[in-house]
């Protein structure tokens, strides 16, 4: 399993980037699973729904399973935030997994960069950004593909990617 992550500012574009990179990927052959970082308390469970009430009414974790997907929530009740490789551990191997977020871990990452956002740039500060994807060219003379270049980032990602467990 390899992994990539691509890391940047709030509104850089990175999910809008994630829906475009990952079918250019499956349609190369590529099986990909993705990790989503969220700073803020988070719910993809429907309040009112049998799993919900489960969580709400204590359960650690509530796993729903159907003839279409299954989810495992897990609840920390306190426990600290995993850590990415405890995460990557629950993942059901595929080719590649993409890491969105996570900005100050040290997995090799590509930075998504707006101008418009005019925010700072993360690779002066992080040598695990191994390549860029901007919509302007970057400062420093890292490889970088235009930020709507779906098909060049993914060949980034690709060479880029290093064994889940290696880093």
């Amino acid at each position: 399993m390899k992994l990539i992550g691509l890391a940047g500012w709030s509104g850089a574009g990175k999910t809008t980037l994630l829906a475009k990179l990952i079918p250019c990927l499956v349609a190369r052959g590529v099986g990909v699973s993705t990790i989503k970082h969220a700073h803020h308390r988070f719910d993809i469970d429907t309040p009112g729904k049998d799993s919900w009430i489960h969580r709400q009414a204590g359960a650690r974790q509530v796993l729903v399973g159907s003839d279409q997907r299954w989810a495992l929530l897990t609840e920390l009740r306190g426990m600290p935030e995993p850590a990415l490789p405890e995460l990557l551990s629950h993942l059901s191997p595929v080719d590649l997994v993409i890491v969105e977020g996570f900005k100050r871990d040290r997995h090799p990452k590509i930075e998504v960069h707006r101008a418009a956002n005019a925010k700072p740039w993360l690779h002066p500060e992080d040598p695990a950004i191994l390549a860029i994807a901007s919509d302007t060219a970057p400062p420093a003379a890292l490889p970088w593909a235009a930020l709507d270049d779906a098909e060049a980032i993914a060949d980034l990602a690709l060479r880029y990617a290093v064994d889940a467990g290696s880093w």
